[in-house]
């Protein structure tokens, strides 16, 4: 009888231990519109893994890539609604609550990925981070670099006037359109699936995106001439909603922010690494790849663009340039 007794008491503490397990394990939802292929998911998933980890299992995090739980517009108004806790996404999105958070969009504001990082360091990061958090309750965890836009074109370009008159595909984002349309462009926002489609058969003469995206999407089969803007030096922010950030004590928001950084730091490292072999690859595939003087595009951006039209603050693009 007693070892009967003994056994039932030791079930009944093992289903108890696990279901105190399975109370104490907390599930979230980290979703953002990348493949399963690209650094943006695959850090992301190490992140999770590494939260796991660092939290003791109090924490799963489940990543949906490629759009699974929506695309952009749709994750931000779940981040919003707390459907989702946790998305990567770009600064564009954030500007449209808190506008002077945009500014790292404006054209040359960063000189390099390097550049992009010592900024998320600095005290002027922090004060916009803090700006876009207090408008949306919403926590920015960390920024990582998508990458450096540059220009393809079915003729050449070598400074900002060759660009009058000139077709090209620009998303329609405000920061976006700041650069070829101070060089007198006109610009079109064409679906990003029918991109390709467009420059083959003319709709538009040319188009913007990183070395990573003109590769992947194959522009370079209908773009003959890579001219290296290097206009916008693009990235995404990692957000926590404002429920899940508030619901975390002090010890599981620095896990959740010091692991979110390294991922974002090994994105970079990435991104990065694979823009310098592109270069030497598109010239080996007999494309024409063009430096130009970037002092030029840029003087007449500052010449004909007004920061007052984005809501954007001077002071704070001039903090962010002068970040060493």
């Amino acid at each position: 009888m007693k070892s009967r007794l003994a056994t039932i008491l030791c079930t009944a503490a093992a289903i108890m231990a696990t279901t105190a397990v399975a109370h104490a394990e907390t599930v979230l939802k980290w979703a953002h519109v990348y493949e399963t292929s690209e650094p943006f998911h695959t850090d992301s998933v190490w992140a999770a893994e590494e939260i796991a980890k660092r939290t003791d299992g109090r924490y799963k995090i489940e990543v949906y890539p490629a759009s699974q739980l929506g695309k952009e517009a749709d994750i931000n108004q779940g981040l919003k609604l707390g459907t989702v806790d946790i998305i990567i996404s770009g600064s564009s999105f954030a500007a449209r609550d808190y506008k002077p958070i945009g500014v790292t969009y404006f054209p040359y504001i960063f000189r390099s990925p390097e550049h992009l990082i010592a900024y998320t360091r600095s005290d002027v990061f922090k004060r916009l981070a803090k700006g876009y958090e207090d408008k949306t309750g919403n926590h920015i965890a960390a920024v990582s670099y998508y990458g450096t836009r540059h220009t393809t074109s079915n003729k050449p370009i070598a400074k900002c006037a060759d660009m009058q008159g000139l077709k090209i595909r620009v998303p329609d984002v405000p920061a976006y359109l700041a650069m070829p349309r101070a060089c007198g462009a006109n610009t079109t926002p064409i679906a990003f699936a029918e991109v390709y489609l467009a420059l083959q058969n003319g709709t538009v003469e040319a188009q913007e995106n990183p070395l990573t995206t003109i590769e992947a999407k194959k522009f370079y089969e209908v773009q003959k001439n890579i001219i290296l803007t290097g206009h916008i030096v693009d990235h995404l922010n990692t957000v926590i909603s404002k429920t899940r950030w508030a619901s975390l004590s002090d010890e599981d928001k620095k896990i959740f922010g010091e692991v979110m950084q390294e991922a974002a730091e090994r994105t970079t490292k990435t991104i990065a690494g694979k823009e310098a072999s592109l270069i030497a690859t598109f010239k080996e595939k007999g494309l024409n790849v063009t430096e130009v003087d970037k002092s030029d595009f840029e003087k007449n951006v500052m010449e004909k663009v007004k920061f007052e039209d984005f809501g954007y603050e001077k002071a704070d693009w001039e903090a962010i340039r002068a970040i060493q």
